[in-house]
């Protein structure tokens, strides 16, 4: 994987992007068919080499299928560093994005390993807090009275659960009425805008941090 550290010269050069995205036994698998369409699209700047999921026939698997893209199956109980390095060695990105991953990852580059999370972070994040977890946890504090807005957050990934250096957080209105499904809706429909833009700035390294020092960031718009 290439350091996210040095700025990239090459601007007419696509990076290479693997994606990690769970979806589900049945469904899922959106934001992985975003960032694919995105790229199709020539709104994101990258080539997709390939996209893992820990459901061997769900969602992601079907959409990956459609759209011609490398997949590989990766089993929770397999979740070591030593795996997901061998997926690196095996696809060779310059990225990994983690879109809608549900697991904890190990052995990645954190200068070049980045999340996007559906809610405000770090508040509402953690072992745990994914999916719906976050929707319903984000209304239960808007009723309490404590927050006004949900988020769309983005973030490099160390060692543990979303705690790596946050880069981008864009708020998203709760209404009175708002369902977890609403808010779920609402929340994906600005995911899935502002991912690949902002997945850009960091492909191209206008967002990035050396990997151990979260004061080293550098184009954080938070």
């Amino acid at each position: 994987m290439v350091s996210a550290g040095v700025h990239r010269e090459i601007t007419d050069m696509r990076a290479k992007l693997l994606i990690c995205a769970s979806g589900t036994p049945r469904g899922g698998g959106t934001g992985f068919e975003n960032y694919a369409l995105a790229a199709k699209r020539d709104e994101l700047n990258a080539d997709i080499v390939g996209v893992v999921s820990n459901h061997e026939n769900g969602g992601v698997r079907e959409r990956a299928d459609r759209l011609c893209i490398r997949f590989s199956y990766l089993s929770k109980n397999l979740c070591t560093a030593k795996e997901y390095r061998a997926l690196v060695d095996y696809f060779k990105p310059d990225f990994v994005a983690l879109s809608g991953w549900m697991l904890k990852t190990s052995g990645l580059d954190p200068r070049t390993t980045f999340n996007i999370h559906p809610g405000p972070l770090p508040e509402f994040g953690g072992h745990k807090m994914y999916g719906d977890r976050v929707h319903a946890a984000v209304l239960a504090a808007y009723r309490r009275g404590e927050i006004t807005h949900s988020a769309v957050s983005m973030h490099f990934v160390d060692s543990e659960y979303d705690t790596g250096p946050l880069f981008f957080r864009h708020p998203v209105p709760i209404e009175p009425n708002d369902t977890v499904e609403t808010l779920r809706a609402r929340v994906n429909r600005e995911e899935h805008f502002w991912q690949p833009q902002i997945t850009n700035m960091v492909l191209e390294g206008d967002v990035r941090w050396d990997g151990t020092d979260p004061a080293s960031l550098i184009g954080s718009m938070v």
